[in-house]
């Protein structure tokens, strides 16, 4: 795999504990999109709004595909799930099935991968969605954060409650039997009996999955400036943990079983490229921003759209920075990433993969966060408690 001299001159030189992955499983692909009709006041991804998005992204985009499905890393190996993100993908309409199919055609997948394309209610109808089957996507993600137009108003979405019931019903006659929607919480104006209502909704839909997240305040947003003002209205810890409280107890119920920490889903129809990720697996990532982490050895793609494409088009990698990190730090990380899941993180895993288990690497540490209730060890894995998980945050960072 080659890589330009300017790059290579930024990677970090590996310590000597430094080792290949070893027991490494099948890798996941994804794509970023980096553009959407409008930019919510919440958002710190890489976005940016526009109405009608530069065929010239999508064409270096299709360039880089044909590239790295040509290189040795990927040709040697089955990838398990394509996502393709964003932004929003469908902003491309009809062309994004032509780049579904061809990631399919370029990249060796193995017969029952998982193929998801994230979506705006706005964003889609059922002939697009159609086309988006026939090209084999079986998974679609769609962000509609709250059914209260009030609310949807308040984060600066684009589209409607209205919208996201007919982009459902729609996903649902193009023959997806696998949705996702994504629901946020502890939004500005909002109450426990609106989150209450907005879950009920959601269900009444029976998706397949749940992402449920608590709005997070970024830096250099419009909240955050708002924040700093002292003009954004936010619920109080009390009601943002009976948010939290509610959303366990109605899912419960629903069938939906919490396998992440704010992630949801039926028997079997768990994110398997998430699921990737909280395993610190291997990922191949294209596209303005997006991070590859190949065999342990992680590095990221300019952010810039524009840059990406100038690059690709003058026949450049279009990378940005990396590093080969050290034995003990990727196990230290596979361990946080770990803990994010219900599940916690396996012993007999983590020594496969580095010849490590938390009771020996922590030592005291990990035996105080046993004594304070804030994690355990169940069945060979090592995971928060019910105690811990509200406080997952802090638990991790004494870990990392």
């Amino acid at each position: 795999m080659p890589v330009p001299g300017a790059y290579r001159r930024r990677v970090t030189v590996p310590g000597p504990d430094f080792t290949p992955v070893s027991g490494e499983e099948p890798p996941g692909l994804y794509l970023h999109i980096p553009f959407c009709k409008s930019r919510c006041a919440y958002c710190s991804f890489n976005s940016y709004a526009c109405q009608t998005p530069p065929a010239a992204y999508l064409a270096a985009l299709f360039t880089q595909i044909r590239y790295w499905g040509a290189q040795q890393w990927c040709r040697e190996r089955t990838f398990t799930t394509l996502f393709v993100g964003g932004g929003t993908p469908t902003i491309y309409g009809d062309a994004l099935a032509t780049l579904v199919d061809l990631c399919l055609k370029s990249f060796s997948f193995t017969e029952d991968a998982e193929i998801t394309v994230e979506a705006n209610p706005n964003t889609v109808n059922e002939q697009a969605l159609s086309a988006l089957r026939r090209a084999g996507v079986n998974r679609l993600s769609l962000g509609v954060q709250a059914f209260s137009d009030r609310l949807l108003a308040g984060l600066g979405r684009s589209h409607t409650v209205a919208e996201a019931d007919a982009a459902i019903k729609a996903a649902r006659r193009a023959g997806f039997v696998n949705i996702n929607l994504d629901l946020m919480y502890g939004l500005p104006g909002q109450n426990a009996a609106d989150w209450q209502e907005s879950l009920a909704q959601a269900l009444a839909h029976g998706p397949e999955h749940l992402a449920c997240y608590e709005l997070t305040i970024e830096e250099q947003t419009p909240f955050a400036r708002l924040v700093d003002k002292g003009d954004l209205l936010l619920p109080d810890e009390d009601e943002a943990l009976a948010m939290a409280e509610c959303t366990h107890a109605l899912l419960a119920q629903s069938g939906l079983g919490r396998y992440e920490i704010s992630n949801y889903a039926t028997q079997g129809r768990e994110c398997r490229h998430n699921l990737n990720y909280w395993h610190n697996g291997s990922y191949l990532g294209l596209g303005a921003g997006a991070v590859s982490c190949l065999s342990g050895f992680r590095f990221s793609t300019v952010r810039e759209p524009g840059e990406f494409v100038g690059l690709v088009e003058a026949g450049k990698l279009p990378l940005g920075e990396g590093e080969c990190l050290p034995l003990t730090a990727r196990f230290r990380e596979s361990v946080v990433m770990g803990l994010r899941m219900i599940q916690g993180v396996s012993f007999a895993r983590l020594h496969r993969r580095f010849g490590l288990t938390p009771p020996g690497y922590y030592g005291k540490m990990l035996e105080d966060l046993q004594q304070q209730g804030l994690v355990e060890v169940c069945h060979d894995h090592l995971r928060l408690t019910r105690v811990g998980l509200p406080v997952a945050n802090q638990v991790l960072a004494r870990l990392v």
